[in-house]
Parts: structure tokens; sequence; C-alpha cells
């Protein structure tokens, strides 16, 4: 079989599995007019009223109104599928959970967490099925104040400080950040470097081919940078 017939039946297959994943999720789907929520709110047709819909919830939080308080509401419901509006890639930080600090209920979010809230192969794959499959409208690459591994990675570039276990190739993913905020000399080192982190991702989902990049391309998904200040309550898109 010639090259050119090769990729073509390749492109066809993975075509067919993308296919066969939504048909998938789509079985599950709950029917129309059954609530996946406890907020009475329609889910987001767009992009922009998905981001919008994230920061009203956070002002919510902060100013101690959140309309999602009893999780069991919409259980029964949710267990006929999910269609999550929003994905978060978020830090493992014990401090922040994304349901609480957007104020969205169970069924409402598409969350990724990992210390210093990076994107790898495996994250990447994941994003790609929610925004493919589930019908995420946004992304949003969550980083947040204090953040101890950002702080751990700004010491292996300046010290030198080795550690142990698997935790090398968790510095080595953040290392970028720590030493473009070291290079730019900042006031506040660690601050600028999870900002920095919280971008580099964001825009390493936003180009990731091909499923990412299409749909940024294409206006059907919008990938932001954010940062959640734990102090305040705060989330600053970024």
């Amino acid at each position: 079989m010639c090259q050119q017939c090769i990729e073509k039946e390749m492109t066809r297959r993975s075509m067919m599995g993308v296919g066969a994943l939504a048909l998938g999720a789509m079985a599950t789907l709950p029917l129309a007019g059954q609530a996946v929520a406890q907020s009475d709110e329609a889910a987001p047709e767009t992009p922009k009223a998905a981001l919008d819909r994230l920061k009203a919830g956070n002002e919510r939080y902060r100013a101690g109104k959140p309309i999602n308080i009893d999780f069991t509401v919409g259980r029964v419901e949710r267990a006929a599928g999910q269609q999550p509006f929003a994905a978060v890639v978020s830090c493992a930080d014990s401090r922040l959970a994304p349901e609480v600090i957007f104020d969205q209920g169970p069924g409402d979010l598409f969350v990724l967490r990992v210390a210093g809230n990076f994107i790898n192969e495996d994250g990447l794959a994941s994003l790609e099925f929610g925004t493919a499959v589930l019908g995420v409208k946004t992304i949003v690459v969550l980083g947040h104040s204090g953040c101890g591994a950002v702080d751990a990675a700004i010491s292996a570039v300046r010290e030198g400080t080795e550690f142990p276990g698997h935790l090398p190739s968790l510095i080595q993913a953040l290392r970028p950040a720590a030493e473009a905020a070291i290079a730019a000399k900042a006031p506040d080192l660690l601050a600028a470097a999870t900002i920095e982190n919280a971008k580099r991702y964001a825009e390493f989902a936003k180009t990731a081919k091909p499923i990412l990049s299409d749909r940024n391309e294409s206006g059907k998904l919008e990938t932001v940078a954010g940062v959640y200040d734990i102090a305040t309550g705060k989330v600053n898109f970024v």
C-alpha cells in the first residue's frame, strides 16, 4: 500500500474513532428538558457566554452568595450523562476547588488537576475529549497565589535544588515559566512565574493541533489563562 493510501486510511480511522466517542457520549446525554445543574441558567451557547458565566460565578463566590449549595440536586438526572460547558486546568492545591470558586454545580465543569496546572499529552487528550465530544466551550488554565509547585521550580532554577522521586519531571514542566520570570527580574518572582506558567499552558492548549487549535480558530472554543488569589477569592484573567 502506498504511503498516501496509508495516511488516508489512518485519517479515516481517526475520524471514525472521534465519531464513535461522540456517538457514545450523545447516547448518554439527558433528554431535552432534564436538569443537569442546580442553577436554572441555560447552557452557554458561545465561548464568550461560557466565560461570562464563570466570571459571574466567581463574583457570587467572593460576595458569599453562591447558588450551588446543595450538590445532591439533580444527582439522578446526572447519571444519564454530562454536558460541561467549561474545562478548567487547575493546580491540585487543596485550597483551590474550581466548582466552588466559580460557583458551579456538578456536571458544569470538566476539571483537570495537577500540581502546577501544566498540560502534558494526557491532559491534551482529556481536553480534546472535553471539547470535541462533550461540547466544552471554554478552557481556563488556572494558576493560584502561593503555588508551591511553581516556587519549587524557581528554587530549582536559582539554587539548583534537587528533588526526590518523580518530582523532577514536574519541575521540568514548570521550569520555562520560572526561567522567564527570573530573566525578566520580576520583583515578585513567584507571582510572575505563576502568571507566566498559566499563560504558557493556555497558549499550548490553544495551539495544540489538530482538535484544539481548529476549534479555537473557528470560534467554537476560547482558551484563556487566569490566576486565583486564595486570600481574596478573586480569579484574575491574565
